[in-house]
């Protein structure tokens, strides 16, 4: 089998539901086992689901325990770290972007001068947000427990941006700041307006996807054979008439960018995101736990679909995986 990278995106608490239904999908349909990838990128919601499967935990137990299903021996480690289920947020509302907003830092001011519409628009507007209140950092805690000593060997790359400047660190990667693995998963999670920038080594961070949703382009030089990309916040584009369509169309665009830079290196590129059916069920309440089995079952199913087309199984048989096993569907 040809080296396959594996791309986990932003989308909060539904965005793990969608990652833990594509990847049991895709684990059962093919026999490709998702913690055997070289080097997994994690953006927000995907840097979790990226440590957990650093930690051993199968693709299998992710959906189990987001669909309240038997957990195997090492799947137990989830319930161990995080009780039953999802922690309860309140909602992300527009009043969360309301803060009094920060000054920017000479050097967010620098970059804009000398590097017009770098960094876009929208991760410039989001970088001078003003702090949140919810300390992110105190809800992964429990991560400690799952921390392996060398973690930064360069398997895991966890997606963050310097509040200062903002500048995207990819913390795990070569040459990138030092950082607990727990505190560089809660700055990659740190939504501005409404969780707490994280600070590491003094240096304040927040939510990588403030820079890209889902960073894919970051593995166009690392000698890949096929990059398996899962974006919650992209996916299934209606008319731009709410927030979650804007933030989809959004998301779709700079996806699109990343994956024909893959591309262009010769890569074989696999996507999956969210359908209309995920979308309704998502509603654009990626904070929220009520929905997260039934987004689960959903991601289950529409990739299990998406893995028949021709030029998905195409991809995968690029990369040496199997193509996808014809057989009775089973509920995450």
């Amino acid at each position: 089998m040809q080296p396959i990278g594996l791309v986990l995106g932003a989308g909060g608490i539904a965005g793990q539901a969608y990652h833990a239904g594509v990847l049991a999908a895709l684990e059962e349909a093919t026999g490709w086992d998702p913690r055997s990838a070289p080097r997994v990128v994690g953006t927000s919601a995907g840097s979790i689901t990226g440590t957990l499967l650093r930690s051993g935990v199968s693709a299998r137990d992710l959906a189990a325990w987001t669909t309240r299903a038997p957990l195997s021996v090492e799947g137990e480690m989830m319930r161990d770290l995080f009780g039953e289920e999802f922690p309860e947020l309140e909602p992300f509302r527009a009043r969360h972007l309301l803060h009094r907003p920060s000054l920017p830092g000479l050097g967010l001011v620098r970059r804009v001068a000398l590097r017009p519409g770098q960094p876009p628009g929208a991760a410039l507007l989001l970088t001078l947000l003003g702090p949140g209140t919810v300390d992110i950092a105190a809800l992964l805690d429990p991560l400690k427990a799952v921390e392996p000593a060398g973690w930064s060997s360069g398997d895991l790359w966890i997606c963050a941006v310097r509040r200062k400047d903002g500048r995207r660190v990819v913390f795990g990667e070569p040459g990138s700041p030092v950082a607990p693995l727990h505190l560089a998963v809660a700055a990659s999670c740190a939504v501005p307006g409404y969780f707490a920038p994280v600070s590491i080594g003094g240096v304040s961070y927040v939510d990588g996807g403030v820079h890209s949703p889902t960073n894919a382009a970051l593995l166009r030089d690392e000698g890949l054979a096929a990059v398996i990309v899962v974006s919650p916040m992209s996916g299934w584009r209606g008319l731009p008439t709410d927030t979650n369509a804007v933030v989809s169309r959004h998301a779709g665009m700079r996806l699109n960018l990343e994956v024909r830079a893959l591309r262009r290196r010769g890569i074989a590129v696999v996507v999956f995101e969210p359908g209309r059916a995920e979308h309704r069920l998502i509603g654009g309440q990626w904070l929220s736990r009520d929905r997260v089995a039934a987004i689960t079952r959903a991601a289950f199913e529409s990739t299990t679909a998406h893995l028949q087309r021709l030029e998905v199984r195409q991809a995968l048989g690029r990369a040496g995986i199997a193509a996808p096993h014809r057989r009775d569907r089973r509920s995450a």
